[in-house]
């Protein structure tokens, strides 16, 4: 059922045609991502859709009721609100419903007021709809999911904007709405929140409209894609497989459409392919571990452990004398250890990078990524003297030469355009790597039209400016690449672009990125930065895929998890077996009566009954024409009667248990 639409809608800025006559739909519980090049005017769509931009011409119809909720791009917060302040007033008109609900049902004439009835079903809907009824829950396994408990006291206004982004957009979550609408949601998140993010999403009642340039996650979220190009809406069913499939066979159709774009999307169509592939097998693999682990840890809790440290030992770098070092070696580091003020960033760190090797640093938000770049960049450590980064241990650096892409774009200088830039000289030729070329030949390859050539840098979105450092980056030779989250603010047609350079690149490629599609492409080794215990910073080097590492991290933790709980339940049977030598003291009965045996052969039977009926109980209570056809206060007296009969059940059938043992 559509909840929101646009007919035949057009927008324009001055001569720049964002959107000639297009239609959208967003149905009930959909989850839309919105793709299309940097500038081509997703962000504005999206303003139409939640009617913060005017279009000019074209409708807009929404079912009357439709609440509409947005992830802005410019945050706005009260000087004077916590973190914790924040989100208490995202839930407050939860909160109040929630209170009202309360006193609706102590009212007397509640089962007989038709009125109240009514209000109640109201209030009800809204709860249910808003996914908010546990609030306590939710708020905390958020705030924790998003790494914003250790901020719960502090001013908003006081953290970083991506500490902001990521507090706006947990009240956006907590709260919810029929339509939710998230423009980059995954921008300064790190891979777990990301994750975390991916699940809450495909989870949530509320019909979703996202902007993301994260393969992975529209693939993971997306039930459809709409595609905004040339001013013009194109929908794709299904995530990003199915758009690249679908999109192949579109360009098949097109005699005359770019050869270079046809045999790029066939090998990302191929690549994603295989990994989707590989990580259905994976997980099917992961859930038949489990559930054997299950079976088998009651009788031998050590197996857990031996399971664990058999996946760990998977992760573990291949033997130094197995690789290949008659490479020249860029970097060597030997017990090194980085701090940042009284913090440890790093500890004990032991690794070396060679020519033509692609490490990816990964890691959780604050772990040190940037930071061991800094250090990387530096002829001689020396020049951190008078930051508040100190280290010790071995750091060698070879005679080598940088190139550095900084996700801030330092390198360009805004007042220059892009001839200027790339032809400091004058003219229109540019040297790529030793071969002479006209600039526009060479821009061109990076999405940039001939118009824009005599455009200032400044004038240009984050997403060109982030092409034009990539470009000018390319066009020189290193040894070795630098790159800090490269992928930040670019379209996936620029992302394409860019992975097609660095698998062709003859220099090494040390990266920090967040994307797991990217990493998983381009990276052939880790260094994966983690806090494993309290207080003490670990690593792991591993030449696992990330997509990899991250499931067994996760089957870690699930096992981690099941450890917990059969040490839980032994911890709880002895002392059960105490509480049974106890009382076999003080009287023993060895085995049940004839009366007994036959009360204990029916009790289990009687619990199942007692418990499917409490089900039914709470179907009834929470469905509006149940409740009205038997009357509230009667269901509710009827379940709690349920409740206390199948505690009695229980404690019985534990007395005759221990009677048997």
């Amino acid at each position: 059922m559509s909840l929101l639409s646009l007919n035949e809608v057009s927008k324009q800025y001055g001569t720049k045609i964002l959107l000639k006559e297009v239609s959208f739909s967003i149905n009930t519980h959909e989850k839309v991502a919105i793709i299309g090049k940097n500038g081509c005017g997703k962000s504005t769509l999206l303003q139409i859709i939640e009617d913060k931009v005017a279009k000019d011409s074209g409708k807009r119809i929404i079912r009357n009721n439709i609440e509409v909720l947005s992830l802005p791009q410019a945050l706005s917060f009260n000087p004077h609100h916590s973190v914790e302040e924040v989100l208490e007033n995202s839930l407050y008109e939860l909160k109040k419903a929630h209170k009202r609900l309360q006193e609706i049902m102590q009212n007397d004439d509640f089962t007989t007021n038709k009125a109240l009835i009514a209000e109640y079903n109201q209030l009800h809907s809204y709860i249910e709809k808003h996914d908010g009824w546990d609030l306590d829950s939710k708020v905390k396994i958020i705030m924790k999911s998003f790494g914003l408990e250790k901020f719960s006291n502090r001013l908003v206004v006081s953290l970083s904007g991506g500490e902001q982004k990521r507090i706006m957009l947990a009240s956006i979550l907590i709260k919810s709405a029929d339509i939710v609408i998230l423009d980059e949601p995954t921008n300064h998140l790190d891979t777990y929140m990301v994750e975390f993010l991916e699940n809450y999403i495909k989870n949530m009642k509320a019909s979703v409209i996202f902007i993301s340039h994260d393969r992975y996650f529209i693939d993971n979220v997306a039930t459809r894609i709409i595609e905004l190009d040339m001013g013009k809406l194109t929908s794709f069913e299904g995530g990003y497989l199915s758009y690249l499939k679908s999109k192949a066979q579109m360009l098949a159709c097109l005699e005359k459409e770019n050869e270079t774009l046809k045999k790029i999307l066939k090998a990302e169509e191929q690549w994603l392919q295989k990994g989707v592939q590989a990580r259905r097998k994976r997980n099917e693999g992961r859930k038949e571990r489990l559930l054997e682990l299950r079976k088998k840890v009651k009788s031998m809790p050590s197996m857990a452990r031996s399971i664990s440290q058999t996946l760990e030992k998977t992760l573990q770098e291949l033997p130094r004398q197995s690789i290949k070092n008659t490479k020249k070696m860029l970097f060597e580091l030997n017990n090194f250890t980085l701090n940042i003020g009284d913090k440890i960033l790093i500890k004990n760190l032991n690794i070396r990078i060679m020519q033509q090797e692609r490490l990816a640093i990964v890691g959780k938000n604050g772990s040190g990524k940037s930071t061991l770049l800094a250090c990387l960049l530096c002829n001689n450590l020396s020049e951190l003297e008078h930051t508040n980064i100190s280290f010790s241990g071995d750091f060698k650096r070879g005679d080598i030469s940088i190139g550095y892409f900084d996700q801030h774009r330092k390198m360009l200088n805004l007042n220059k355009t892009l001839v200027e830039t790339f032809c400091p000289n004058g003219g229109d030729r540019v040297n790529v790597r030793g071969k002479n070329m006209h600039v526009y030949g060479y821009l061109k390859s990076f999405l940039f039209p001939q118009e824009d050539l005599d455009k200032k840098i400044g004038m240009l979105s984050g997403g060109e400016q982030s092409r034009v450092a990539l470009a000018l980056l390319f066009s020189k030779q290193y040894d070795c690449l630098i790159l800090d989250e490269p992928t930040n603010d670019l379209d996936i047609a620029t992302m394409n672009i860019l992975e097609e350079y660095l698998l062709s690149a003859k220099e090494a490629i040390i990266f920090v990125s967040h994307d797991r599609y990217f990493t998983d492409k381009i990276a052939d080794r880790l260094l994966v930065l983690q806090q494993t215990k309290k207080d003490d910073k670990s690593y792991i080097i591993t030449h696992a895929s990330y997509s990899e590492f991250l499931d067994t991290q996760q089957e870690l933790t699930e096992i981690e998890s099941i450890r917990d709980s059969i040490s839980e339940e032994i911890t709880k049977q002895d002392k059960q077996k105490k509480t049974i030598n106890m009382d076999c003291n003080k009287q023993k009965p060895k085995r049940l009566s004839y009366k007994e045996q036959l009360e204990y052969d029916k009790i289990e039977e009687e619990i199942e009954a007692l418990e499917s009926n409490i089900k039914e109980l709470e179907y009834k209570l929470s469905t509006p024409s149940e409740y009205e056809k038997y009357g509230i206060q009667y269901l509710s007296n009827e379940l709690q009667q349920a409740k206390v009969m199948l505690d009695l059940k229980w404690n019985r059938f534990e007395e005759l248990s221990l009677k048997i043992e």
